[in-house]
């Protein structure tokens, strides 16, 4: 038995990979870690079972940890995420018949979030002509990023998430299912689900998260605030083991090894070809193979930093979308729910590349651009938001203020 134990839940998606990687070949066991995965159905439960002190850390929405600590969870819970788990990897995916509608109102291919959205509009349009019931997509969690990021592409297409469409909470694991029995009409998830309803032949990939905002945040370590304070070198010892897995995850050739760990029934249970699309951003979206850049990032471009901008911009859309009130005191917890800190104290021995700042403008580099680092040499972006917009969050009170002024048409 390893000096330091550890529990950590997780989900079965493609970006649990940085923690399965980790003990499966032995990172977290290098460091005097021994780590134990349990899998989880539902993001209900890893909040529920971290709260009551089954797991000391978890895969987790990276909206979830500010959420707990915006009094937004039933059970009081602290939550910090020192650490990232990459970057990308989701999708929205609609039924064949309405990509059918979609693609007869001018939807083409889903690296034009615009042009997709522009057609799903006038098929909601044509819908509500006929006195057509609301279309429902599903997302996985109230604060999850594909919550926030369908909210966002659908509002900036003009739709109108609260009024022209049904959102509705479906656990990953069920929403390819939840399609094929008719339940909703699309849904936004982390991958595998996304390839498993496309291979069951139900479901086409409209669009990615990559094209909606690129290089963006998705999961994140959740660490119990209580635990982190009283074990620090533990979870010095588990960052460390996490960056070297995220490193190894990230190098191309190590893709089929790892497609194959994950295919594995503790993990994902779901063939390795089909998990392997995701990590090359290879993906068969229904209507042949489409390369994607930057579909799942592991390791590059400061996948695992955890930024504070990153923190504010989830927070935003939570005022936005009427989950929490906007306030000095709101704002200052969800920053420092995201702790670069720990991140930078936990990572400086191995010498590696770290961002200087903990906060960025995101959606302001339009190329590979490099940035102040801690050590060599760093690339960041390109990270927009398709619709051209910039969240600065040294203007935190006008972004949110415009959103609201702006409503369904940001």
């Amino acid at each position: 038995m390893s000096e330091h134990h550890i529990t950590a839940g997780f989900l079965p998606l493609t970006d649990s990979a940085i923690l399965v990687a980790a003990r499966e070949k032995g990172f977290a066991a290098s460091e005097g870690i021994d780590l134990t995965l349990v899998r989880e159905t539902s993001w209900a439960s890893i909040r529920d079972r971290i709260a009551v002190g089954h797991f000391e850390v978890a895969h987790m929405l990276a909206p979830m940890p500010i959420a707990a600590n915006l009094g937004l969870t039933p059970m009081r819970l602290d939550l910090i995420a020192p650490l990232a788990l990459g970057l990308g990897g989701n999708a929205v995916t609609v039924s064949n018949a309405l990509w059918q509608a979609m693609e007869e109102a001018g939807a083409k291919g889903p690296d034009d979030p615009a042009a997709v959205g522009a057609a799903l509009r006038k098929v909601i349009e044509d819908r509500q002509g006929q006195g057509s019931g609301r279309l429902r997509f599903g997302v996985v969690h109230p604060h999850s990023g594909h919550n926030f990021e369908l909210r966002y592409w659908l509002a900036a297409c003009g739709i109108d998430p609260e009024r022209d469409v049904e959102i509705t909470v479906v656990p990953p694991p069920l929403t390819a299912d939840a399609m094929a029995a008719g339940r909703i009409d699309g849904f936004c998830v982390g991958e595998p689900w996304n390839s498993v309803a496309v291979a069951a032949g139900h479901a086409r990939i409209a669009t990615i998260k990559a094209a909606i905002w690129r290089s963006s945040p998705e999961k994140v370590l959740g660490v119990r605030a209580d635990w982190a304070e009283a074990h620090s070198d533990t979870l010095a010892r588990l960052l460390r083991a996490l960056y070297r897995a995220a490193a190894w995850c990230g190098e191309a050739e190590n893709h089929e090894e790892l497609a194959a760990i994950l295919s594995g029934e503790a993990y994902l249970g779901q063939p390795a070809k089909l998990l392997l699309g995701a990590l090359d951003g290879r993906l068969e979206t229904g209507g042949g193979i489409h390369r994607f850049a930057d579909f799942f990032l592991a390791v590059e471009k400061a996948a695992t930093f955890p930024w504070q901008s990153h923190a504010l911009w989830f927070y935003s859309q939570m005022v936005r979308w009427g989950q929490v009130p906007h306030g000095e005191a709101n704002a200052e917890k969800a920053r420092a729910s995201f702790r670069p800190d720990i991140y930078r104290a936990a990572l400086g021995p191995l010498g590696a590349a770290l961002p200087a700042a903990s906060m960025k403008v995101e959606g302001a580099l339009t190329a590979p651009t490099p940035v102040g680092a801690t050590s060599g040499r760093l690339i960041l972006g390109p990270d927009g938001f398709f619709d051209g917009a910039v969240f600065d969050p040294a203007e935190l009170d006008s972004y949110i203020y415009g959103q609201r002024s702006a409503g369904a048409g940001d």
